[in-house]
């Protein structure tokens, strides 16, 4: 069988691998779910790993060439030399280390994507504070500690995780701020998304498993969830509609704007300039039930736009493309149509994401040339339609909507050195 490629995704509730040929076409597929009520912890995912490359029929695994790891954005632990965890996980939603945010806000410069209580370096300093006098070697992002863990070694990890930990990805380099916060040997030796870290080897013993593809230095699940829908040029943008709208866009400079919670992640030679809005598919869920949504959306009109100018917000405050802790939602007058008022949530919806690439192309992003949806609300033709004649864009169908398909396809322009 010819060269076959793996990505790994660690999402938030399973484990989830692919395995694609030179050419993209999955050739395999495997999937773990999580227990139910049980706390997320390195020796979860390690084992959650572990099954889904067991999973695999034996001619694929002779054929991997190599492996690229996925993780959630932030969540960090740290390890002893052997990669034993000395201190607890902390998941990428926490925000316990409010106080380690404000020293971090005192010497940080404004572009930094470690401000804030939830980015990785804030994390580490509140488990350094609070777990001393252990044998801390390194810090390690979740997607790190698994290729590891693959790896046979640690201390390594990508520009798109290391972003949340402080390091300049313009400069290529650990800032001596974060020096001057974090003990320097905790810091990983940071690598290109793709680049190989740990070439094949004829050791068999390496994970117990009889095959040894090299592993290649992942990212984030985010971004491997953007590379998956094919998007690789400057100008290819990525709506998703999820619980809230985010929205990313290659551009061939980076875009720092803090106060809208937009920062850059380095793709090789290009940048990934991004914001969220907090408006998305939760407010429609605070109105109607998934069944009624499913009955709705086959009438609704969107060559009859409503007239209605509402701003759907679940409670007050937007991030972007307004940066308001005190924005207002607006959703009235409501119509006693139904229909009408779920289009016009989605018009309102839509006019918020063009505000977005607008707001995104001032501050030195291109417009989008073709933009590619995932998301729950990428199954709703009418939004689509309402979308395309405002944005006024190409819509383009995703390659693919999964995270582990954008870590397979960084170990295979890793391997090609075309990443």
């Amino acid at each position: 069988m010819q060269g076959l490629y793996a990505g790994i995704d660690l999402g938030t509730s399973g484990c989830r691998l692919i395995v694609i040929d030179a050419g993209g076409g999955i050739q395999a597929a495997t999937r773990v779910v999580y227990p139910a009520n049980v706390e997320q912890a390195p020796e979860l995912w390690w084992s959650a790993a572990q099954q889904v490359l067991a999973e695999l029929p034996d001619s694929i695994r002779a054929s991997l060439q190599a492996i690229a790891v996925d993780g959630t954005s932030g969540t960090i632990l740290l390890t002893d030399a052997q990669g034993n965890p000395t201190t607890p996980v902390l998941m990428y939603n926490d925000a316990r280390a409010v106080e380690q945010s404000r020293r971090i806000a005192t010497v940080a410069p404004r572009e930094s994507g470690a401000h804030g209580a939830t980015s990785s370096l804030a994390k580490l300093l509140w488990l350094l504070e609070n777990f001393p006098n252990q044998p801390h070697a390194h810090a390690l992002h979740q997607a790190d500690w698994i290729a590891g863990k693959l790896a046979g070694h640690l201390g390594f990890s990508d520009e798109n995780n290391c972003l949340k930990l402080g390091y300049d990805p313009v400069k290529r380099e650990w800032p001596r701020w974060v020096k001057s916060l974090v003990p320097e040997h905790l810091l990983p030796g940071v690598f290109v998304p793709g680049e190989q870290i740990l070439a094949p080897s004829p050791d068999k013993g390496r994970a117990g498993k009889g095959f040894l593809p090299s592993i290649h230095a992942g990212t984030t699940d985010s971004i491997a969830a953007f590379l998956a829908t094919g998007a690789n040029r400057i100008g290819d943008a990525v709506t998703s509609l999820g619980s809230t709208i985010a929205l990313k866009i290659i551009s061939a400079q980076p875009v720092f704007a803090p106060e809208y919670g937009i920062y850059s992640h380095r793709l090789g030679d290009m940048w990934l300039a991004g914001g969220a809005s907090n408006s998305g598919g939760a407010v429609l869920l605070q109105h109607f039930s998934r069944a009624e949504l499913e009955s709705l959306t086959p009438q609704l009109r969107p060559g009859e736009p409503t007239g209605l100018d509402y701003y759907p917000l679940s409670r007050p405050g937007e991030r972007f493309p307004h940066a308001d802790p005190h924005w207002q939602p607006c959703l009235a007058p409501r119509p006693q149509d139904d229909v009408q008022f779920l289009q016009a949530m989605l018009e309102g919806m839509t006019r918020i994401e063009h505000e977005g690439w607008r707001k995104l192309h001032e501050l030195g992003a291109p417009y989008p040339k073709t933009l590619r949806t995932v998301g729950g609300g990428s199954r709703n033709p009418a939004w689509m339609q309402i979308r395309a004649k405002l944005i006024g864009v190409p819509l383009l169908p995703a390659r693919h909507d999964e995270a582990a398909y954008g870590a397979a396809l960084l170990a295979l322009k890793g391997t090609a050195g075309r990443w």
